[in-house]
């Protein structure tokens, strides 16, 4: 086993085809990166973290650990530091007999093995884990850095004590010199609470970061799987000088506080690159920033580990191997439609066809794909963009967004000309895209001749894994949900206690909920006679379509999700 290609690991693990081995193959040796074949297939999204861990464990003969349920003793976890443990990606899991357990991404790695071995003075024996894991599990365990409780109060202190504010000036904040805002933000203190404040968002995998001014303070909030929790509270005397520093670091304007502004970041945390996307907001007790984190590196999803049930999952595939059309992802703000067509163009990209995107802004970058960024003062706008991309040649148009009419007529036009066209509107459900579309003053029998289908889609918060349980709901409860049950048959949901590892909220993670509407004759014929979307949605239910409520109870009674989540969101 151990002298195998690592890819035929794979293939005889029943993960992937040997054709689709080979596309992988194909693909790594067109980038430019120096990935290995399993990374590629995660990549790809036809294997998983866990898979490729797996099966690596197998060829090397080393025990998988599944740190979500490993419970980490915090003595243990502290004979290795810090910056140890994140610079080789591993932590210690249990000491024994003078023999340290040690969880690695890469148990090959003999010089992370000879450190913690010095360090330690114990024998190491190394078990995989994926990468993912440990690096949570590092945030978890590890409270004496940079980004503890104790680290933040420290540094608060100093701010307060030693740090230059407007006060100590003489001047009020409209006053101030664009010279003395520069001097306050390149204070020290200042410059390691705005770093301390990124990191901290980057660890705990929150979307955004907000600052948030009041009369007496500054609130910095994050929104973690979609819900906003507090964070630290920043003294009024450090508000200007920390703006100012956020606003150099995004090239912005810093002597301009009374108009809105955009800038960008890019910072490195744990040898891993990150964008910043920055939004100022006047307000009337300063400026608020929002900051909303992009990692380049957390793409690698693929259509199997966005939570798609399996009806649906081959339903949608099968839609994105059409040669031609427009398929449409709908949903609100921050539902995940820009990770599902990103996944979808990963699992195309195989190299054999030209793929171009038109995006506001490129949030993800992908090899062997051009991204094209909307640029309106110059004249690049959605419809701009898309009519130049058909000169271009494509197999494949990527479209962010279509918000005019213009914009959804290139559109059809190219899905209409042997274009697979995949493209984002913001609609409520499957059923509204068309009715969206009509709108906008596209002609029924060009919706009805273009569209493949339609996935609607939302995310809901994933129960954490450390503190589930299992609970039995009132029966009447169960019914009024309309779910059918025998009187003796019992019904178990679940739900989270609250921990550490979840912040005590009960959830970590999401998962997608989705309503799949493919383009059938019954639903064309509604189309081309301009029925309502209500109209559309009973004959696609009678179709087959899933609704989103009735994909999240399914989530609900495969114990992912909870009632009270779903009722928050759909």
């Amino acid at each position: 086993m151990r002298n195998k290609p690592i890819g035929e690991i794979f293939v005889s693990a029943g993960l992937i085809s040997e054709e689709q081995l080979k596309q992988a193959l194909e693909k790594q040796r067109q980038l430019s990166t120096r990935e290995t074949i399993g990374d590629v297939l995660v990549g790809m999204g036809l294997i998983t973290d866990r898979d490729q861990a797996k099966c690596l464990g197998v060829h090397w003969g080393v025990q998988f650990v599944d740190l979500t349920e490993y419970p980490l003793q915090q003595e243990v976890v502290k004979s290795v530091s810090q910056d140890v443990a994140r610079r080789y990606k591993v932590i210690p899991l249990a000491r024994a007999n003078g023999t340290l357990t040690l969880a690695m991404r890469n148990p090959l790695d003999v010089f992370a093995i000879d450190e913690v071995r010095l360090i330690t003075g114990a024998d190491v024996e190394p078990v995989i884990a994926t990468e993912e894991e440990i690096m949570e599990a590092i945030s978890q365990h590890y409270g004496s850095g940079m980004n503890s409780p104790e680290a933040m109060n420290e540094l608060i202190d100093d701010i307060q004590t030693d740090g230059i504010s407007l006060a100590d000036t003489g001047l009020d904040e409209d006053e101030v010199t664009i010279e003395e805002l520069r001097e306050l933000s390149e204070e020290a203190p200042v410059i390691r609470l705005a770093s301390l404040i990124l990191t901290r968002g980057i660890q705990d995998k929150c979307s955004d970061i907000h600052l948030e001014p009041g009369r007496y303070s500054l609130k910095v909030r994050y929104r973690i799987d979609g819900v906003m929790q507090d964070g630290l509270i920043v003294p009024r005397k450090a508000q200007a000088s920390l703006i100012s520093r956020l606003k150099i670091m995004a090239d912005m304007d810093i002597a301009e506080k009374r108009a809105p502004q955009d800038g960008r970041i890019s910072a490195t945390v744990d040898s891993k690159q990150y964008d910043f996307r920055v939004s100022t907001l006047p307000s009337i007790y300063g400026e608020k920033v929002v900051l909303r984190i992009l990692d380049k590196g957390s793409l690698q999803l693929g259509l199997n580990k966005l939570g798609f049930l399996p009806e649906n999952l081959e339903r949608f595939e099968q839609m994105i191997t059409q040669s031609y059309g427009i398929i449409l992802v709908t949903g609100p703000t921050g539902s995940g439609k820009s990770t599902t067509l990103y996944s979808v163009l990963s699992k195309l990209n195989s190299g054999e066809k030209n793929i171009l995107t038109i995006e506001d802004p490129v949030e993800y970058e992908l090899a062997g794909i051009t991204q094209t960024q909307v640029n309106n003062k110059a004249g690049l706008t959605f419809a701009a963009g898309l009519r130049t991309m058909l000169r271009q040649d494509p197999d494949i148009i990527m479209v962010g967004e279509i918000r005019d009419q213009e914009t959804a007529m290139i559109a059809i036009e190219a899905a209409l000309t042997g274009h697979l066209v995949l493209a984002t509107l913001h609609t409520n459900d499957a059923p509204g895209a068309v009715t969206r579309l009509l709108d906008m003053g596209v002609e029924p029998f060009l919706i009805g001749s273009s569209v493949i289908g339609v996935l609607a889609q939302r995310l809901l918060r994933l129960i954490c894994p450390r503190c589930k349980e299992e609970y039995t709901p009132p029966r009447d409860a169960v019914k009024r949900l309309g779910i059918n049950v025998e009187d003796d048959e019992a019904v178990t949901f679940s739900r989270g206690k609250g921990c550490d590892f979840c912040r005590n909220t009960g959830y970590k993670g999401r998962v997608g909920v989705y309503e799949l509407m493919p383009m059938v004759d019954k639903i064309r014929d509604l189309v081309m006679v301009k029925s309502s979307s209500y109209a559309i949605k009973e004959a696609a239910v009678e179709c087959g379509m899933r609704t989103l409520r009735d994909d999240a109870m399914q989530k609900i009674l495969l114990g992912l999700t909870t009632l009270e989540e779903s009722l928050r969101v759909i």
